[in-house]
């Protein structure tokens, strides 16, 4: 297979040569801009324009309301022999897109068929990562079940690719979710996934798009690691989501672990983020639990309240109580914090700032 490195194209090299090996017509293209040009004036140059930045932009322009005929000129100008260079290129990648998105049926086809067997290679690649998802979401159903099954041997690999990413998040949103055979791939891998600044992502679209069959066994997974998540700059996210969207059982069960741990969690820079998210989500119930614990005292008889006012973290879990609680326990917190305010001031605390706004 041939991976074109667009750094050897010579019309877009800095040195004194650059402009002498553009072909005559895209030098005049780029120089002459009172003449009205055409699709037809480019053709034999499709190739060459496609992976110019002027010249790309041209062609995607035209083909958006191209004849068939057109459409059809600048398709066999391309594929077989361009495809793959201009799918990996800075700017001819573009192009292919907009053949994905006006092109005809035998056109996505044809150039479906032309990436598939490279589609492990080219979902890592910046710019062909690109062609790949929108290729997703215009190809027959048939096609995306192929890409599926190339990419599958190689699936946690993209996961955790910078582009690779993308294009598992858009198979896990475009196909139908019975006929994603790479799922089991995550099992035993759920805790290494929520911690990864893409993985988390990708679990997230799982959670969002798959069956309750699917994203059973991975939920359970995730259980088990729930405290550790909440903590993890990534895993955070991924607990939060639970928290808002999941089903009840699973809130519960996250709501469950924060018992006994608010103050601890609300001084923790990534954890406060669920506590706050666990007060917005949680039922009546749990919601006044989580916010009785932060009224308790701690065990040396110190204020609770006054150790999370303090806390550059823990303050903003404290606002957001009060901005939550009923009228009852509300009316308790301010009469808790009021006194705290005081000593508060000593400190010129922005924080005590911000509790006193929020009453």
């Amino acid at each position: 297979m041939h991976f074109y490195n667009h750094g050897t194209q010579f019309s877009r090299r800095r040195d004194g040569d650059a402009i002498a090996l553009r072909s005559p017509i895209l030098e005049e293209f780029r120089t002459n801009r009172s003449r009205k040009w055409e699709l037809c004036d480019i053709y034999g140059h499709i190739v060459e324009f496609s992976g110019d930045q002027h010249g790309s932009r041209f062609i995607q322009q035209k083909i958006e309301t191209a004849s068939s005929e057109e459409k059809q000129i600048i398709f066999d100008e391309i594929v077989p022999d361009n495809t793959l260079q201009l799918v990996q290129d800075v700017f001819g990648n573009y192009v292919i897109q907009k053949l994905f998105e006006h092109g005809t049926q035998v056109h996505k086809t044809i150039l479906a068929n032309a990436i598939e067997p490279h589609i492990a290679q080219l979902s890592v690649q910046m710019y062909a990562c690109r062609v790949v998802q929108k290729a997703i979401e215009y190809i027959l159903p048939e096609q995306q079940i192929a890409i599926v099954k190339e990419l599958e041997p190689h699936v946690l690999k993209c996961v955790k690719d910078a582009n690779g990413n993308h294009v598992v998040q858009k198979l896990i949103e475009r196909v139908p979710a019975e006929r994603l055979s790479f799922i089991p791939a995550f099992k035993g891998s759920v805790f290494e996934l929520s911690t990864h600044p893409y993985g988390c992502r990708v679990l997230q679209r799982c959670f969002e798009h798959l069956s309750e069959e699917q994203t059973r066994p991975l939920m359970d997974e995730l259980h088990k690691y729930i405290i550790n998540l909440m903590q993890d700059q990534f895993g955070n996210y991924v607990v939060q989501y639970v928290l808002e969207y999941g089903k009840q059982h699973d809130r519960a069960l996250v709501i469950s672990k924060l018992r006994g741990q608010m103050l601890h969690m609300s001084r923790h820079k990534f954890a406060s983020n669920v506590c706050e998210k666990a007060l917005l989500t949680a039922d009546t119930e749990s919601r006044r639990a989580l916010i009785q614990e932060m009224m308790t005292s701690k065990q040396d008889g110190a204020s609770t309240i006054a150790t999370m006012m303090k806390d550059q973290y823990a303050n903003y879990v404290l606002q957001r109580a009060v901005s939550v609680a009923d009228q009852e326990q509300k009316h308790e917190l301010i009469s808790r914090i009021k006194p705290q305010l005081v000593s508060m001031r000593r400190y010129s605390s922005a924080y005590s700032k911000h509790l006193l706004s929020s009453k």
